[in-house]
């Protein structure tokens, strides 16, 4: 028996509904509001930069009269910072949230090793992995129950699935392209450029990498409401999060 059987094998810890349980610590509270200020700057000042030259290309060159792979829409002034069209401005906010984000994911991820939150909380195991428990959690998803009542602290399949995409490889990447456009970084390090391709290659890649940050976020949100938002934010808060009925 491996230690994922007797990790399976351990009887659930049953809490009954209205039970107070402790479910996120003190560096991932603190990481997500960092962060959700971090993204909402980043995605507002990027869409700014974004109308400046809203086409998208691959390779190391792009211009004007270039083929480009995708025309981007206009931004209107609501999601944008600023809201006028200041593209100095723009990057000011952006280069200083970038460093923002990429120091505050590398504190969290220094906190969450130490702590063993990844190893306790987001580690796969072949039950999460099971088709019948895939099923069984879209089934309970669709009828808006979002926790495992025998494991109520516990994150769900599709909840570790996204968090690792998220957390290992779409905010890793967003911040290795986003130093691939930066010219000062490229003179430091100009292997990063060749990493992606180009700089062209870079930027494309850099804002499919911000479309599913920003769409992880609006699913987020919209689970938060259908969850319980006064509970679930309160758990992020204080830490401590009442299993629902």
């Amino acid at each position: 028996m491996g230690p994922d059987d007797q990790h399976e094998a351990a009887p659930p810890k049953v809490a009954p509904p209205g039970t107070v349980i402790r479910r996120h610590g003190i560096a991932t509270r603190i990481w997500h509001w960092v962060n959700a200020v971090a993204i909402f700057i980043l995605i507002g000042s990027g869409l700014g930069i974004s109308n400046a030259h809203p086409r998208l290309y691959w390779g190391r060159y792009g211009a004007n009269f270039d083929a480009a792979w995708a025309q981007l829409p206009r931004f209107p002034a609501w999601i944008t910072i600023p809201a006028s069209y200041n593209l100095a401005i723009s990057r000011r906010w952006h280069l200083f949230f970038a460093l923002v984000l990429g120091f505050g994911l590398l504190a969290y991820m220094i906190a969450s090793l130490l702590t063993r939150h990844f190893q306790r909380d987001l580690k796969l195991t072949r039950r999460d992995l099971n088709r019948g428990h895939i099923w069984a959690d879209v089934k309970a998803h669709l009828a808006f129950r979002f926790h495992d009542p025998e494991r109520p602290r516990e994150y769900n399949v599709f909840q570790k699935l996204s968090y690792i995409g998220v957390i290992f490889i779409a905010l890793p990447l967003v911040i290795l392209t986003g130093i691939a456009l930066s010219p000062g970084m490229d003179a430091a390090w100009p292997w990063v450029l060749d990493l992606f391709g180009g700089r062209q290659s870079a930027r494309s890649l850099h804002f499919i990498a911000m479309t599913l940050i920003a769409l992880f976020a609006v699913v987020h949100l919209v689970l938060v409401i259908l969850a319980g938002p006064i509970n679930e934010v309160r758990s992020m808060v204080t830490g401590k999060w009442k299993v629902p009925e």
